[in-house]
């Protein structure tokens, strides 16, 4: 953001205000519903008949290789970001 603004050019505000990151205040979960699937923590999920705290991530690293990424839910957090 600062090299684009030493460079003169026009940065809309939207993208200023993501750039100065997200508010301090920040709101926990302990489960996630999203397209119609259901994610617990795995604290949460210990107790329950459905246990799906498991995650998948497609993405690729550094030198462009497809890798995919496995892990636990361990927290959900909602980060909130100022906006116009």
């Amino acid at each position: 953001m600062y090299q684009a603004y030493q460079l003169g050019e026009n940065v809309s505000i939207t993208l200023n205000l993501l750039s100065l990151g997200p508010e301090r205040k920040v709101k926990c979960y302990n489960r996630y519903f999203i397209n119609g699937y259901v994610f617990h923590t795995e604290e949460y999920g210990q107790s329950r008949k459905t246990y799906n705290n498991g995650v998948r991530v497609k993405g690729s690293t550094y030198n462009e290789f497809k890798v995919k990424y496995f892990g636990k839910l361990k927290d959900v957090i909602k980060l909130q970001y100022n906006s116009e």
